[in-house]
């Protein structure tokens, strides 16, 4: 079993930046992919971003690629997205989750997730 907790949402206009972590508890976090879904209000839950579990390879959305950028702290059990030139269609839940078993390569599929947490609310007001 693996804890994820999302923290660092918030109200900001656009054009602001926002960090939003995942702080994950229960097993080696080190071992295992971590992703990064969003989910707006009667919209599917979509991917935004992936890291592998060494930091060395990541993957974005293209509505993000250039604009967020995924890093993680081993150390700290933490994963980290920072969101940059926040636009009015980022507003969503962001969720981060972890896969049950080792991967090799970062997973872009709601499906290849095990564990959730449960959301911080990013809203960005035009």
């Amino acid at each position: 079993q693996v804890q994820l907790v999302e923290s660092g949402g918030g109200l900001v206009q656009a054009g602001d930046s926002l960090r939003l972590s995942c702080a994950a508890s229960g097993r080696t976090f080190g071992n295992y992919n971590i992703g990064w879904f969003r989910q707006a209000p009667g919209k599917e839950r979509e991917f935004v971003s992936a890291i592998s579990w060494s930091g060395g390879s990541a993957d974005y959305a293209d509505s993000v690629k250039g604009r967020f950028t995924i890093s993680r702290d081993n150390a700290k059990n933490t994963v980290y997205l920072q969101m940059n030139s926040l636009k009015p269609e980022d507003t969503a839940v962001y969720y981060c989750a972890a896969p049950r078993s080792f991967a090799l390569r970062v997973g872009i599929r709601k499906d290849q997730y095990d564990y959730w947490g449960q959301g911080t609310q990013v809203t960005v007001s035009s």
